[in-house]
């Protein structure tokens, strides 16, 4: 049997942000790597690196059962003639859509829940579909890795997994390339830093309505945000001391220049953006929900509030604003200790080696 690794993904984010070290882990120990998702600037990367890839287009918020039954049938096509030995799929498609390919295809598969999303967040027949989808998708792979305890028990409960499932601390954090940077000199001047996709989800509309009552009695805060705008209109336009700088590439000359971090998300798988400024140490200011709470500790590296909740958003804001400069600055160290002690990315990768190897072990 080759010793191919493919990968589903649904955006060339998710591989490259938060998987690359696994990429080139699996490259030096000798595999093939190949990669099916939509093109994006960074797959040129991972082509120069090494990696195969395959274009193929995917609706992430899409819901026409034709174009998901082409997803299904693109994919066991790609499948069928790669024939890898393992597969890896990331987010709600690839998993439910590349699962099912995998087990008519008799391949083994690993799949990591990124995150319950939207529809089954919002419950309802939505979320009835979605888990029943899940289950089919699931109920055939190797091992199913999820992201916080919670979305795990979730999961459980609703039966959509029985025995083949594990714990990971996210997708962990690349402690070389976050590395910790020296805190902001001591100004006057607060910025506090907003990283992700531009989406209802995300919190943005309660961090759009906060931003004047801060700055109504803080006005020398400045926000800064940062992400692909997936609305029809940017809540945070005409906002003063708001300013959008788009997608980014790279975000730690952000995180280098901020004091601190906002997310104000429903729902996460684990916040790879959260645990990227810790490791740069910056302190965290989050929703008290699975995948935002497990990434700081209250009071010590961050604070947190709860969701859809614009007064308790300020509140938290204005605690890190009264802090003590010191105090700020002792908080992201902690949040930097933090990381290496319990998210270090290393932590992901030894875990699929392991799931990998095995599986290349039984095949010998």
């Amino acid at each position: 049997m080759k010793k191919t690794i493919l990968v589903l993904v649904n955006s060339d984010i998710v591989i490259y942000n938060f998987r690359l070290e696994l990429v080139e882990s699996l490259l030096k120990e000798g595999y093939d790597v190949t990669i099916i998702s939509p093109y994006g600037k960074r797959i040129e990367y991972l082509k120069e690196m090494g990696c195969n890839f395959y274009e193929l287009a995917i609706e992430r918020h899409g819901k026409n059962p034709f174009k998901e039954l082409k997803l299904l049938k693109e994919y066991k096509k790609i499948i069928k003639k790669i024939q890898p030995m393992v597969v890896l799929t990331y987010t709600v498609k690839p998993n439910v859509y590349g699962g099912m390919a995998c087990q008519s295809l008799k391949v083994p598969y690993i799949a990591n829940v990124t995150g319950l999303g939207d529809a089954i967040e919002r419950g309802g027949l939505l979320q009835k579909i979605t888990l029943y989808l899940y289950k089919k998708g699931l109920r055939g792979a190797t091992k199913v890795f999820f992201q916080n305890q919670e979305n795990q028990e979730f999961f459980l409960d609703k039966k959509v997994v029985k025995d083949n499932y594990a714990l990971l601390p996210g997708s962990g954090v690349s402690l070389q390339r976050f590395p910790y940077c020296s805190y902001p000199i001591r100004t006057d001047e607060i910025r506090i830093l907003f990283v992700g996709r531009i989406t209802k989800d995300k919190g943005v509309y309660e961090l759009a309505k906060a931003i004047p009552i801060i700055r109504g009695s803080y006005p020398k805060i400045s926000f800064d945000i940062v992400g692909a705008l997936e609305m029809e209109k940017n809540p945070f336009e005409g906002i003063e001391g708001c300013a959008y700088h788009g997608a980014q590439l790279h975000i730690v000359p952000f995180l280098n220049k901020c004091h601190g971090i906002v997310l104000p998300s429903y729902h996460e798988g684990m916040a790879n953006v959260l645990l990227e400024a810790a490791a740069c140490g910056r302190p965290i200011i989050a929703s008290n929900v699975p995948g935002c709470k497990e990434t700081f500790d209250e009071g010590i590296t961050g604070f947190g509030f709860e969701p859809k909740d614009v007064d308790s958003l300020c509140a938290a804001i204005e605690k890190f604003i009264h802090l003590p400069y010191e105090e700020k600055s002792k908080m992201g160290k902690l949040g930097r200790e933090k990381m290496e002690e319990q998210f270090d990315r290393q932590i992901v990768v030894n875990r699929y080696l392991e799931e990998i190897n095995s599986l290349k072990d039984e095949n010998i």
